[in-house]
Parts: C-alpha cells; sequence; structure tokens
C-alpha cells in the first residue's frame, strides 16, 4: 500500500525495501522538471531528512525522505533523463532504501488522506 509524506513524498514497501518517489502533485507543483539530484548508494537518512534536490524551470526544492534507511538503489535512468518525471511522477520511483525502522510508515499518510489534503490547498 502507498503512502504519502506531507512534503509530498510517496512510499511503496515490499518487505523491507522501501521504494520512494514524489506526487504527481509535487510534479505539478514544481513545473518542469530539468534536473535531479539523487544521493550516493549506502548514505542512510532518518525520516525527514533531505535526500536530494529536484530542479525545475520554475524553482529548486530539496525533496524529503518519507522514512529512514539506507540507500540501496537510484533509477539511473531519471538521474540521466530527469524529464521523464513530468506527467509520470506517480509511476517513478527515484530510489530504493533498506528501511530503518517500520513505525516511520505509522506516520505517513493514505492515499485517500493524502488526495484530501492536497484537494485543500
Amino acid at each position: 500500500m502507498r503512502k504519502y509524506s506531507e512534503s509530498h513524498e510517496w512510499v511503496d514497501l515490499d518487505g523491507e525495501i522501501a521504494t520512494i518517489g514524489i506526487s504527481n502533485h509535487a510534479q505539478t507543483l514544481l513545473g518542469d522538471i530539468a534536473f535531479i539530484e539523487l544521493p550516493a548508494i549506502a548514505m542512510a537518512f532518518e525520516q525527514g531528512d533531505p535526500i536530494g534536490v529536484i530542479e525545475s524551470v520554475k524553482s529548486a526544492s530539496d525533496f524529503y525522505a518519507p522514512v529512514g534507511g539506507t540507500v540501496l538503489a537510484i533509477n539511473e535512468v531519471i538521474a540521466s533523463q530527469p524529464t521523464d518525471l513530468n506527467g509520470h511522477a506517480e509511476s517513478t520511483w527515484l530510489l530504493k532504501l533498506q528501511l530503518k525502522n517500520k513505525k516511520d510508515l505509522n506516520r505517513l499518510m493514505t492515499d485517500e488522506k493524502y488526495k484530501k489534503s492536497v484537494q485543500t490547498v
């Protein structure tokens, strides 16, 4: 089940592996994405830590770890072709983390709750 952070990152959990991306809403707010900086493999993060930077034609913005963990993989295609995120953010993963603590998931929103939260923005 996909969960969302208040800062518009999503996470899908498969066992102890957390696959992370940004929401379509985040991509819409940013505008056309032109550059992305992803973390290095083996870097460790706590929930809420900045883990990378996304630059668009409008602005640059950090994105954050929705859960804590250690980077296992990054999406090399997106790293070299960040424009592929435009219009496809929900179906495009950015990185995979070895989950540190499943309790981090309790602080995230369900799909339904997230959609309601962005409708009020």
